[in-house]
């Protein structure tokens, strides 16, 4: 049972991280019926602020909170305003064009990116946010259980965020907005609802979300980084939005935490090679059985 609860933290860890980037993923579609391939480059860059920041901070000598906090809103912040700039720059430019076009410009802009980071970031060798930065011991234990305070700390983080979330949509004009743009966006813009205003803060608290998954993510687990850090995290959280059911934010949320589960289980059961693959597998079963995932509709759509 103790193994069991243990696991079940760590699946919910995981399944934490792949939510918050799932929730970019499911709101852009849900506005633009755009699926936003570059948003796992989003996440990359996002966890290279944190690194940057934390250098700058000189976290490891003097480990606080509070520079935790900075990391964190600085890699919310320019995940902010690189996702503003590419919605701005390349999908709106095709907004009227065929959703082909924005698809294969969306490809290119997260190739564009990765290849930018192999200029721009320090990548070889790949380097890692010290785990210094923490000011808190790394774990205590409950009974039998050892409860690792990184972990939960992006599990508690997260669901706070997905609160969050859940205010600006159902408890602000802009959600509303977004609401409206999702059910109908040409009705939308007929009612007077500014959709650029709506389809910029969509991509805004997206990419701000896909930061603070990379921030989370890049401190607390200390994984290392480079061009590619968001490709399979991206992946993964696009899945769990299938999952979930594309354009569903509770859905994208299901999605994500039964996906950390079920990476969590397969390797439980000895089959940690596997992993990555259980992420292509529930895609080819969704899409085979449920194509509008779990909590969407039944109804298939073109993308």
């Amino acid at each position: 049972m103790d193994e069991l609860i243990q696991q079940i933290i760590v699946g919910l860890q995981a399944g934490a991280v792949y939510a918050l980037i799932a929730l970019g993923y499911t709101m852009v579609y849900g506005v633009l019926r755009l699926i936003n391939f570059a948003h796992g480059e989003v996440y990359m860059v996002g966890a290279f602020t944190a690194l940057f920041i934390s250098r700058w901070l000189q976290a490891p000598a003097e480990p606080a909170v509070w520079k935790l906090v900075v990391m964190l809103l600085g890699a919310m912040a320019v995940c902010m305003l690189l996702g503003m700039s590419i919605e701005y720059f390349a999908y709106r430019p095709l907004r009227k064009q065929p959703r082909i076009a924005s698809l294969i410009t969306a490809i290119g802009v997260s190739l564009f990116l990765q290849n930018v980071a192999i200029l721009v970031f320090p990548i070889n060798p790949p380097p890692a946010i010290s785990p210094d930065v923490m000011p808190f011991p790394p774990s205590f234990s409950v009974g039998a259980v050892r409860v690792d305070i990184g972990k939960m700390t992006i599990l508690a983080m997260s669901v706070l965020l997905m609160f969050i979330l859940r205010w600006l949509v159902m408890g602000t004009k802009m959600g509303r907005g977004m609401r409206a743009a999702s059910h109908d966006f040409d009705a939308a813009a007929l009612m007077g609802v500014n959709v650029n205003k709506v389809v910029t803060f969509t991509f805004a608290v997206g990419s701000a979300l896909a930061g603070a998954a990379a921030m989370l993510n890049a401190t607390f687990l200390g994984t290392t980084l480079n061009n590619v850090y968001g490709l399979m995290p991206g992946v993964k959280a696009f899945v769990a939005a299938v999952l979930g059911g594309i354009g569903n934010i509770p859905g994208a949320a299901l999605g994500g935490m039964l996906m950390g589960l079920a990476e969590t289980g397969v390797s439980a059961i000895g089959f940690s090679n596997y992993r990555d693959a259980v992420a292509f597998v529930i895609l080819i079963v969704v899409l085979l059985l449920r194509p509008g995932g779990l909590l969407g509709s039944a109804k298939a759509e073109k993308v």
